[in-house]
């Protein structure tokens, strides 16, 4: 018995049919992508109006409408991936304060999330925000000392609320988010050549080194805060700083480059300090026991050789 040949015009028909499909698809996206672009290209490339719906005239008015459309287009998201890239201003906060007004010799400029706040999620409340044990001490210790600023990676949207919770009291001068940090290299960075303050004043504090590579002496990097209740870490934050603006210390630099190196510079601070303190109560004990022993042959030598009565 032969074997029957199969219908070749059905295996064809299905081979044929997911190509066509595919063919289909693929003129399709491509209607839609080109149909996008235009659409881009004629929103973002016509002239700004304004307030009386009157175009503003600008420097590519004399070329071809299309070309027109094509460099506003062009000079747009160029702008915009700069405004991302850099700060929005090159001068992010206003001038210091002038007598009789009292501006604080110091400035911290303060990262939100992981040094103040911790973000916790669950099911049931989803996204929550524990505040840090030791705000509130740290804010009044140093307000009189530090002009406190945010200085944040996070957006306006989302951090504006945080602040607000964190500070009912109003210690904080100024707020800085995501649109005024540079980004390079994947990561948000704080250049505080931008802050219109004398570099040598400002110390920023983060968790991440990256945030402050374009001036690694003027950070104190933090281990992040995990929401542990006990944790004691802005109040040896407020010591620390409070040392440096009670010694008149000139130029930050000074004293966090020596920190700059430390994983914990917090710890190491605190053991640096009970060390100095070790080291000055034995000073005073040596001076103690120096000045009883001196006292002692004193009293020894007037009642061995006693003084001659005057005539």
């Amino acid at each position: 018995m032969q074997d029957l040949p199969l219908p070749t015009h059905r295996k064809s028909q299905q081979q044929q049919g997911p190509s066509d499909a595919k063919k289909l698809a693929i003129w399709v996206a491509g209607l839609l992508g080109a149909g996008g672009t235009v659409s881009i290209i004629y929103v973002f490339g016509n002239n700004s109006v304004d307030g009386n719906d009157e175009k503003i005239p600008d420097e590519f008015d004399n070329d071809p409408v299309l070309v027109q459309q094509l460099r506003r287009t062009y000079k747009y998201f160029k702008d915009y991936q700069q405004m991302i890239i850099e700060p929005t201003s090159p001068c992010l906060l206003p001038d210091p304060l002038r007598e009789p007004y009292y501006q604080p010799p110091y400035m911290l400029a303060l990262e939100l999330m992981g040094v103040l706040l911790h973000p916790e999620w669950s099911l049931a409340t989803g996204w929550q925000f524990k505040k840090h044990p030791g705000i509130q001490t740290l804010f009044q210790q140093l307000a009189p000392l530090y002009e406190i600023v945010i200085f944040t990676s996070d957006t306006g949207m989302t951090a504006f609320p945080l602040i607000d919770s964190v500070d009912p009291h109003g210690f904080i001068s100024y707020r800085l988010f995501q649109d005024a940090t540079c980004y390079m290299d994947g990561h948000h960075i704080k250049d505080i050549s931008c802050l219109n303050r004398d570099p040598a004043r400002v110390a920023v504090v983060d968790c991440k080194k990256e945030a402050f590579r374009l001036q690694p002496n003027n950070g104190v990097v933090l281990l992040p805060w995990d929401g542990n209740s006990d944790d004691r870490t802005l109040l040896d934050l407020s010591a620390f700083l409070k040392t440096i603006a009670l010694n008149g210390v000139e130029d930050v630099w000074t004293v966090l480059e020596n920190y700059a190196l430390e994983n914990d510079p917090l710890e190491v601070f605190k053991q640096r300090q009970s060390r100095l303190e070790q080291e000055e109560q034995q000073r005073k004990a040596d001076l103690a026991k120096t000045t009883k022993q001196s006292l002692f042959f004193s009293s020894l030598t007037s009642c061995l050789w006693p003084r001659s009565k005057q005539p």
